[in-house]
């Protein structure tokens, strides 16, 4: 890293610009830390130890780098972790959604534009702008996009606590928010880490509908329906399955029954907002899309990364879970010889459910 640079300007009156640039580039919350993370470091190895990981094999292949900042990026002395509120306005609650089971519900993260890129951009933005007043520095940002342990960073950042379903809560703000990461060389102050404010409040755990909280702050991700719609590639266990509902993208119950977000505040960029009807769309509907027209309509989605085949997977599955009718069952007769025998084993299983001869 580069350690030219501008005497004149540092310590707290740099991270008081910091802290303004970032509020004017869309981050409700900015905080710096500093790159211990032993004790983070001693969770996430017992967690993979435990397998909880599943088939994520990329949670094991960076090895210690992921909990050692200045191994991944040499040079790196604090960690500038930012949040950007995420939640859309949408046409219906989420609990609503999930009471009908002829509707896909899709987490709210990706319901817009993917957030990737909006907060990469911005925070490129961000270090050029520190750059102009504080000299050359070597930087890195990243967003979603490296092996980081971005919730534990934010933590000793201040931005909010890991709660015991393990996302970043605020007390201001909930958890509804995407994070992100510049690692630097600078010499910044430290931000006081956030406390832990879930007391005895365990409804994260309560709710969970594959019981994947194993305890405290502990997720055990094979049976996590985010992990499961998403991250799993091969066939959902089928015990798992009734328990899916017609969650079809990710499942958002543990943060919807957090009374902290209660605090929550919906987002104020247009991209993280509801496109082509996805905040209720019905599921059949979904079902018909050809690999042509998932693509199109997921361009710009976080959805697309998991491909049409899954996409297949995850609503026969929860057709299986929709109350039975004529038009559900031809929709599935209708992909009994489908191509992929991932997709051709979901659908008979759903059509067992409605007791359909397969």
């Amino acid at each position: 890293m580069r350690a030219e640079r501008n005497a004149n300007l540092t310590g707290d009156t740099l991270v008081a610009q910091i802290r303004d640039w970032g509020r004017e580039l869309g981050f409700q919350h900015i905080g710096i830390s500093d790159i211990d993370l032993t004790e983070a470091e001693g969770h996430l190895l017992a967690w993979l130890h435990a397998g909880y990981h599943g088939e994520m094999g990329y949670m094991q292949a960076h090895g210690t780098r992921r909990s050692r900042p200045a191994d991944l990026v040499a040079g790196t002395r604090r960690i500038i972790s930012v949040r950007m509120n995420y939640l859309p306005t949408t046409r219906i609650s989420l609990d609503e959604l999930l009471q009908h089971t002829e509707l896909g519900a899709i987490s709210r993260y990706a319901l817009g534009r993917d957030y990737h890129k909006l907060m990469r951009r911005r925070l490129q933005t961000l270090a050029t702008r520190i750059e102009t007043v504080a000299g050359p520095h070597g930087y890195r940002a990243f967003t979603d996009s490296a092996p980081v342990l971005e919730k534990a960073v934010a933590q000793k950042a201040g931005l909010g606590w890991i709660g015991k379903h393990t996302n970043l809560i605020a007390r201001d703000a909930g958890s509804w928010f995407f994070l992100g990461e510049i690692y630097t060389d600078l010499p910044l102050p430290v931000d006081t880490p956030a406390r832990n404010h879930c007391g005895d409040c365990h409804a994260c755990m309560d709710v969970c509908p594959t019981g994947a909280i194993v305890a405290p702050y502990t997720l055990d991700a094979r049976r996590c329906i985010s992990y499961l719609t998403i991250e799993h590639p091969g066939a959902i266990p089928e015990p798992l399955r009734p328990m899916i509902g017609n969650r079809i993208y990710g499942c958002d119950d543990c943060q919807l029954v957090c009374p902290w977000n209660r605090f929550a505040q919906t987002t104020i960029e247009d991209d993280f907002l509801p496109r082509h009807g996805l905040d209720a769309p019905r599921l059949l509907d979904l079902f018909a899309w050809t690999e042509v027209e998932f693509h199109a309509r997921t361009e710009g989605s976080a959805i697309r990364r998991i491909g049409h085949e899954r996409w297949l997977r995850n609503i026969a599955v929860a057709l299986g879970n929709a109350e039975p009718s004529v038009e559900i069952d031809a929709a599935l007769r209708a992909r009994r010889d489908d191509a992929s025998p991932l997709v051709r084993e979901h659908v008979h299983w759903a059509l067992s459910r409605h007791h359909t001869p397969t």
